[in-house]
Formats: structure tokens, C-alpha cells, sequence
């Protein structure tokens, strides 16, 4: 879905957007542009100091250390995932690295990807398009959080759970998510991929009924065309 064009009128906003080829009108409120953000490290010194940076965003190693010995960064400044949790687990590399503890390296392509919105939107990992490009055949498990019981119970039923499957091993190589407190679900999946779990084996898994994280279970039975309540 791209967004052609935004109008101004009689106080609220038309947005005409193109899906599929075909074009749509919808009126909302307000419309949030985000444009992106930008390295705000001009005049701080980085310099003078000899740190290299990329497009304004300091250049770090795997232990948050910039190219001058002693010196580390963390967070947005980094410019690797501008997010609060992110910046949380590169200030815990850095400190055991510096304590001498030897971190283990942050996994980006693991870390969890989350916005707080009606409904809420998560991810992790590979889309379907970026793991067609590094070549790998893939797998797609959904489920529609319409036949979810407790999200009928909610009141809440937009939205869809989508794997993205290495259907050799079973191996989840991204998660993409919309819909009730799907930002809640993100820990289980990654948990998963990190402990080199399966769909076969998440499929197995019993969940409680009814929650939301049955969803999980549903989308990665339906990868093997099992999936129960749809």
C-alpha cells in the first residue's frame, strides 16, 4: 500500500491510496508523517576525537567500542535499531565487555521490532521479500486474529499473524504480526528462533485457551497446511 496523495478539508484529511493497482479514499482526523530521523552529533566533539562515524551515526564493534580504544556508544546514536530495548542490551555489552565479562555478540536480525498503535503492529527478523532476495525458498504460515477466541472475546479482531518459514528445517526466519497485544507475543517467537526451535515443535506446543499467543501455534501448523480453526 503506497500513499498517493493527502487533502486538506473542512478539518480532516483525504488520503487516496494505491493497493493492488487500485486506487482508495479514506478520511481520517489527523495523518502522522513520519519522515525518518537523522544523527544529531554535529559540533559534539567526535571530530576532534578521531571517532568515525557513517552519515552521522557513530561506527561501533560488536562490543559497542568506537575506533578509539576506551571509548563506547549506545543507543540511536549508533544508528543500528532506534529503539529503547536496543540501546537497553548494547549498555549491557558494553559494561561486561568493559568489566572484562565477554558478552556475547547482539543478534539485530533477533531483536524484536514493536509499535504501539491500534492495533498494535511486531516484527522480527526477515520479511518474505528480503528472504527471497538472499535466496531462500520460504514457507508462509497465517492466522487471522478472526478465528481467534479470544480475540473474538476482546472485541478486538483485526489482524493476522505471518511466519516467515525456512521450510527445510522449519526454521522461523522473520515474524510479522497486527492485531491485540501482538507486541506480547514477539518474546515467544524469538525465544524460539534463538533456541534453534521449529514450526513442527511450536505446532506441537500446547497453548492456553483461550489466549492471544494461540495464534502463534495456529500460523505455524498452517505452514504444513494442519492449522485446526481455519
Amino acid at each position: 500500500v503506497t500513499v498517493k496523495s493527502i487533502q486538506a478539508s473542512n478539518g480532516t484529511a483525504l488520503v487516496t491510496l494505491v493497493a493492488n493497482g487500485e486506487e482508495h479514499l479514506i478520511t481520517s482526523d489527523k495523518v502522522l508523517v513520519a519522515v525518518g530521523v537523522q544523527p544529531n552529533t554535529d559540533g559534539i566533539g567526535l571530530e576532534g576525537a578521531g571517532i568515525t562515524t557513517d552519515k552521522g551515526f557513530i561506527s561501533i564493534g560488536e562490543n559497542m567500542e568506537t575506533n578509539v580504544s576506551g571509548v563506547y556508544a549506545i543507543g540511536d546514536v549508533t544508528g543500528k535499531m532506534l529503539l529503547a530495548h536496543v540501546a537497553t542490551a548494547q549498555a549491557v555489552t558494553a559494561v561486561e565487555y568493559i568489566a572484562g565479562l565477554n558478552p556475547a555478540p547482539i543478534d539485530y536480525h533477533l531483536l524484536p521490532r514493536a509499535i504501539y498503535c491500534e492495533p498494535q503492529v511486531a516484527s522480527f527478523g526477515m520479511t518474505e521479500a528480503q528472504a527471497r532476495n538472499h535466496g531462500i525458498e520460504i514457507q508462509i504460515g497465517r492466522f487471522p486474529f478472526s478465528a481467534s477466541g479470544k480475540a473474538v472475546a476482546l472485541g478486538h479482531t483485526e489482524g493476522i499473524i505471518k511466519l516467515v518459514i525456512d521450510p527445510e528445517i522449519g526454521e522461523i526466519l522473520g515474524a510479522h504480526m497486527i492485531g491485540p497485544e501482538v507486541t506480547e507475543l514477539l518474546a515467544e517467537l524469538s525465544m524460539t528462533k534463538l533456541l534453534e526451535g521449529t514450526t513442527t515443535e511450536l505446532g506441537w506446543l500446547v497453548h492456553p485457551h483461550p489466549t492471544i499467543s494461540e495464534t502463534l501455534k495456529e500460523a505455524a501448523l498452517d505452514s504444513n497446511g494442519e492449522a485446526i480453526h481455519i
